[in-house]
């Protein structure tokens, strides 16, 4: 068996665990490559596993679509969470639309607005949930476990692609004819809120488009961290010893 077809059969083990073992789960999409790939293998699977979007009020059209694209590929519609209209409503009064340029603070308290307060409503009561992060997207990733140990909610938090590469990503939705984000074909390869995502350049980092004008160590939205600290700190296994 080749190494894709044992990371492959290794991913769909752990998502059918998931549904077996930590019921209610529920699979955070950001409708990107990496989570279309979970979409496809959890709907063609007939898993028991929700799957959420964070309509953050600051997605690209193209990001928007896919919503669409999913519902009528797959005959499932996506459900999505949205941000409270009275905090967001405050921020821009208090700082301005797009104040997450001017300090890495308010950008990061955007995101708790948009992203952070909607996602802890979306576990809310779930045993588990899912994510499509990869080791390989970024330099805070790199200790990326399959299975981890979410204090911070209060659940097992699952990555099943951690050790999929982009090339495993792209060789999959090819082969199966998974509907993708065309941004990804505009130079994209990450995709977050429109105005904190750019294209890349050839050699550039998968995510140095993102949140591009701060330091690689505080790229992260705040949805896998706590405290100004990542929520893994260690895998779920390393926990238990």
């Amino acid at each position: 068996m080749s190494e894709f077809a044992d990371k492959l059969s290794l991913t769909l083990q752990t998502l059918r665990r998931i549904e077996a073992e930590f019921s209610p789960a529920v699979f955070a999409s950001s409708l990107a490559a990496e989570d279309m790939v979970l979409t496809d293998l959890i709907l063609k699977n007939q898993l028991n596993i929700e799957i959420f979007s964070l309509q953050t009020g600051r997605l690209h059209a193209e990001t928007l679509g896919m919503i669409d694209q999913v519902k009528t590929h797959y005959g499932k519609q996506i459900s999505l969470f949205l941000p409270e209209e009275n905090a967001v409503n405050d921020y821009v009064t208090q700082y301005g639309l797009n104040a997450f340029y001017d300090s890495v603070d308010l950008r990061k308290e955007c995101c708790r607005i948009r992203k952070v307060e909607p996602l802890n409503r979306a576990l809310a009561g779930k045993a588990a949930w899912i994510t499509g992060q990869r080791k390989a997207q970024a330099a805070t990733r790199t200790e990326l476990a399959i299975q981890e140990d979410d204090v911070a909610h209060g659940m097992q938090k699952f990555n099943p692609l951690a050790d999929w590469s982009e090339d495993d990503v792209w060789h999959y939705i090819r082969s199966n004819e998974v509907p993708y984000n065309p941004l990804h074909d505009k130079g994209y390869p990450s995709i977050g809120c429109e105005p904190c995502t750019r294209a890349i350049q050839a050699g550039e980092d998968v995510r140095a488009g993102r949140w591009w004008w701060e330091n690689p160590e505080s790229k992260e939205c705040g949805l896998h961290v706590v405290d100004g600290k990542l929520i893994r700190i260690r895998a779920a296994s390393a926990a238990a010893e």
